[in-house]
């Protein structure tokens, strides 16, 4: 079913380390910007969401991830488009995650993640992390 708006397949990394995931905050300049994210991006044709991940971590943050385990899938739809979400636990990477794209970074316990202004998309990711940590 199409509404007319354009599908974007999208992946997005819930990397833990200690205890807490990672919340990026998309830079001024960018659509939503100061809004909070998962770290990933789109899926580029002939990739695996495995394969997009893996690339968009290692450009946004100059990680590479060694464990990645999918989570779930949701659909959203803004005013102007709909993605096609992919979301991945990253419990293992190689390097140290960087702001290369002038993003904001934070590491958020579950608890914390829910004070944070995420993107609407994963607002419900947000709380289930919460829930699961609770």
């Amino acid at each position: 079913m199409s509404d007319g708006r354009k599908v974007v397949d999208v992946v997005a990394a819930v990397i833990w380390q200690d205890g807490r995931y990672l919340g990026v905050r998309r830079p001024e300049g960018k659509p939503m910007a100061g809004a909070y994210e998962f770290p990933g991006g789109k899926i580029e044709s002939g990739e695996t969401p495995q394969m997009a991940l893996t690339r968009e971590l290692r450009e946004e943050l100059g990680i590479t991830p060694t464990a990645i385990a999918f989570f779930r899938e949701k659909a959203h739809s803004y005013e102007h488009l709909s993605v096609q979400l992919h979301f991945f636990h990253v419990r293992a990477f190689a390097g140290e995650p960087l702001p290369l794209e002038g993003q904001d970074m934070e590491w958020l316990t579950p608890q914390e993640g829910r004070l944070r202004p995420f993107l609407e998309a994963d607002r419900d990711i947000v709380d289930a992390l919460a829930l699961e940590e609770s």
